[in-house]
């Protein structure tokens, strides 16, 4: 299962943030800078509508979800990538993450410290970006000497330094890795290295109760930022889904509509980290389950049908495959299989996200 990190300065809302995603994570909260050391994994459902949409179709007697894996990582300080503060448990931390939630501090409160003294989110997202492309210019360099000894006997290594040399560059202008035009074969020669900046990132604005609905002054400077980097933000209240998960459901219903919002964060803040993860869905649905299956975009029918069992893939004969929307107009499959709307998927074919999916395939 790929994992997303939630990464951040110190006091920023990142464990906090955690135990809502994770409503009965054990991740400690509290008001002081390094709180959080080893890192907190947690695994979480994805909310997805057609899910149960399909299920009561099916009337299934199982509901299975996809989910995600988010790690809560130890809060970094200027100098990480010279070992301050936990910087070095921190870097090791987040080179094992497939993508980065950077939890920004948007509100002004205080009651919690700020590490730096004063509330300003443009700088600290420069102070955690700065220390990473520092760290990847560090593993850069140590490649390239590296390479330096075989360049005139391996043509090979002469191409993989060019292209560190073209990465290399552009952490020196203060852009990250990933906005370095990379084609698949150059992906594979740089992944080893697990550069932190090549990884894609949502940068979640962590606000007030009040700001929620009014918004301040401070996102707007991120969201422009982001823009500039071609990243994603979500706007969230790490206080407020805290609050919730304690919650009933009328009570939440109730708590949201006092504060002028119509549902928490969390919700749009996993369904983009699952997509920002290059993750999509398919599904199987029948009277004992109906499931949701995480599949890499771009994955033909027998790797989807993989997922499920390795024999489906070695024996894969063909997918018998429709849409969810064109499933529930049908009313049910045996309905779509009289109507012809049922398609045969060969080996060729690319699963779509929102497919329905039977497999055939000899045993």
């Amino acid at each position: 299962m790929l994992k997303a990190g939630i990464v951040g300065l110190p006091n920023v809302g990142k464990s906090t943030l955690f135990n809502a995603l994770v409503a009965n994570a054990q991740a400690q909260a509290a008001n002081f800078p390094f709180c959080t050391i080893e890192p907190n994994i947690g695994t979480v459902a994805v909310p997805d509508e057609r899910l149960q949409l399909l299920s009561d179709l099916s009337q299934s007697k199982e509901t299975i979800p996809a989910q995600v894996k988010f790690v809560d990582i130890a809060g970094l300080v200027k100098g990480a990538s010279r070992g301050e503060g936990l910087g070095n448990k921190f870097l090791a931390n987040i080179r094992e993450v497939d993508a980065i939630v950077h939890v920004v501090r948007c509100f002004d409160d205080s009651n919690v410290i700020h590490i730096s003294g004063q509330v300003n989110p443009i700088d600290d997202i420069e102070v955690t970006n700065l220390e990473l492309a520092l760290s990847d210019l560090a593993q850069i360099e140590r490649r390239r000497e590296r390479l330096k000894k075989q360049l005139r006997t391996n043509s090979a290594s002469e191409v993989e330094d060019k292209i560190l040399a073209r990465v290399a560059e552009s952490l020196e202008q203060e852009k990250p890795a990933r906005s370095v035009t990379l084609n698949e074969e150059e992906l594979l020669l740089v992944k080893p290295l697990g550069l932190l900046t090549l990884k894609p990132i949502i940068y979640a604005l962590n606000l007030s109760e009040d700001d929620l609905t009014r918004g301040n002054s401070y996102i707007s400077l991120v969201e422009e930022l982001a823009v500039r980097e071609g990243s994603q933000t979500i706007r969230i209240s790490a206080q407020v889904e805290a609050e919730l998960i304690e919650l009933s459901s009328a009570e939440r219903i109730a708590y949201l509509n006092s504060i002028g919002v119509k549902e928490g964060g969390l919700k749009n803040l996993i369904q983009a980290t699952y997509h920002l993860l290059g993750l999509r869905t398919y599904f199987t649905t029948g009277e004992k389950e109906t499931r949701a299956w995480t599949f890499q975009a771009g994955m033909t029918a027998p790797q989807a049908a993989g997922i499920i069992h390795t024999d489906f893939e070695r024996g894969f004969i063909r997918a018998q495959t429709i849409g969810y929307q064109k499933l529930l107009d049908a009313g049910s499959l045996s309905e779509a299989r009289n109507k012809g709307w049922l398609r045969s998927e060969g080996k060729e074919y690319t699963v779509a996200d929102g497919d329905v999916m039977e497999f055939l395939f000899n045993t």
